[in-house]
């Protein structure tokens, strides 16, 4: 909102007005904003939930530790959501698709999240959301999202190809955007609509989905794209959901994705950058960066409460949100196929009980009796089990987010 005042204001030639202009500038304010939402009234919505008697209600596992969390404030995703939007809402170009389809998928997943809560909590009903109604929720915005980034028109990408790479029907040659860059000179710009994503360890560093369709089937590439991004939405945004079990995890986790989002998000939307990395170049994009700065920023404000020992939870309100916005936002900067490196802590947390769950059930079939791969499942709990302190699972996690991180971006050039 703020952007088109400065704009008039920038027209008048009020002096500062033209900082609006730098995407970094812009960036760093959603930044300092929702961190200040998150720590400023962080407290104040603590207490508000603890006088309305919003608390935690934990299963005895027997895990060290677990009892004393219940009664423990939750549904502090609430913090997060309002954190993310209201200084995304502040800076960023709201007529921007890729905005539009990133606050959109944000309220969409928050609300699921928060009727979970709202059932567990003022229900009583420890189950929550039953499983197939988070499932259709989560097919849902798959759906939308996955149709506004294929069928929008202002969702393209600009790549560079071989001089002599002959143009097909949704291509056409750019020049203008690119005139002054020094590129190689077998090389030129083209801008296209395709289904070209990011592929990592592979020359060219591109995969086109339509090559799975053929020729004859380029028509019909909605219906192959769609459900990838459903697929991807469901299971980023479980995975989240799977980490949120101990104090600080899923959000630090997910600020540490969230930086490499945006570094992967800036450079594949300057062309320059784009150019001496080598990678698409994605107009518009650039309005990204504001959203998963206000992202990080909010992750961080939130564990000024989260971490050990929490004052709050962030409950499915924040975890299946957080998930979900990863996911979309990866999708959206054509780095999903980059998801399972970048988001690995999520990809080991959901593959846990996915073996645990289904090697039990082979061994009690064949065998009779149950068997276990883990201790407990999910893997932080194994840890735990094994008699590692709470807040140092955490911290060996989040030094794991980190190098996977790093490995997600140098891929832009190992090749």
């Amino acid at each position: 909102m703020l952007t088109y005042l400065f704009n008039y204001l920038d027209a008048i030639n009020f002096p500062g007005a033209g900082l609006f202009d730098f995407i970094s500038f812009r960036a760093a304010m959603a930044l300092i904003t929702s961190l200040i939402i998150s720590i400023a009234f962080g407290k104040k919505i603590i207490r508000l939930l603890q006088k309305q008697q919003i608390g935690e209600t934990v299963r005895d596992l027997g895990l060290e530790g677990q009892l004393a969390k219940t009664g423990t404030p939750t549904m502090g995703g609430l913090i997060i959501l309002a954190a993310i939007m209201i200084p995304t809402l502040l800076f960023a170009k709201l007529d921007n698709i890729y905005i539009v389809t990133m606050l959109i998928a944000t309220v969409w997943l928050g609300a699921i999240g928060f009727l979970d809560d709202y059932i567990k909590v003022f229900k009583k009903n420890k189950e929550g959301l039953a499983g197939r109604f988070k499932i259709i929720g989560q097919i849902g915005v798959g759906i939308i999202v996955g149709s506004m980034l294929y069928f929008h028109d202002d969702v393209k990408v600009h790549k560079k190809v071989d001089i002599n790479y002959e143009l097909s029907a949704d291509e056409e040659l750019v020049t203008s955007l690119h005139s002054d860059l020094a590129t190689d000179e077998n090389s030129k710009w083209i801008k296209t609509d395709d289904m070209t994503t990011t592929i990592p360890f592979i020359k060219g560093n591109e995969f086109n989905y339509n090559w799975l369709l053929g020729e004859s089937g380029k028509s019909w590439g909605w219906l192959l794209f769609i459900p990838i991004v459903i697929f991807i939405v469901i299971a980023v945004s479980n995975g989240a959901n799977m980490t949120d079990g101990l104090d600080g995890l899923a959000t630090g986790t997910s600020a540490i994705i969230g930086l490499a989002l945006a570094v992967l998000a800036y450079v594949s939307s300057n062309v320059k950058f784009a150019d001496y990395l080598d990678v698409m170049y994605i107009p518009m994009a650039e309005e990204l960066v504001i959203f998963i700065a206000a992202f990080v920023g909010a992750c961080i404000g939130f564990l000024w409460y989260n971490s050990f020992p929490a004052q709050i939870f962030m409950g499915d309100t924040g975890s299946l949100a957080l998930g979900g916005i990863i996911a979309v936002f990866a999708i959206a900067i054509r780095k999903e196929l980059l998801i399972p490196i970048l988001c690995g802590v999520f990809l080991i947390e959901n593959l846990s009980v996915i073996m645990q769950v289904g090697w039990f059930k082979f061994t009690r079939k064949r065998y009779g009796e149950g068997r276990r791969i883990f201790l407990m499942a999910p893997l932080h709990h194994h840890y735990q089990k094994r008699g590692l302190h709470e807040a140092k699972i955490v911290s060996r996690f989040w030094i794991i987010a980190v190098l996977l991180a790093v490995i997600t971006i140098v891929t832009l050039k190992v090749r």
